[in-house]
């Protein structure tokens, strides 16, 4: 039983944990907001070369 407690009362590595959290969050932030951004960078491009020509 008390290597359960200790077990449960040990943080070390749990700020690693976090920051890996963070960071998939964010690259799951950035994977859903793909095809927005392509769409709109691909209509802006297209525009611009049409204004070109």
């Amino acid at each position: 039983m008390k290597e359960l407690v200790k077990f449960y009362k040990d943080e070390s590595g749990a700020t690693a944990i976090e920051y890996g959290l963070i960071a998939a969050a964010t690259g799951l932030a950035l994977v859903a907001t793909m095809p927005a951004i392509k769409t709109a960078l691909t209509s802006t491009f297209n525009s611009i070369g049409s204004t070109l020509s």
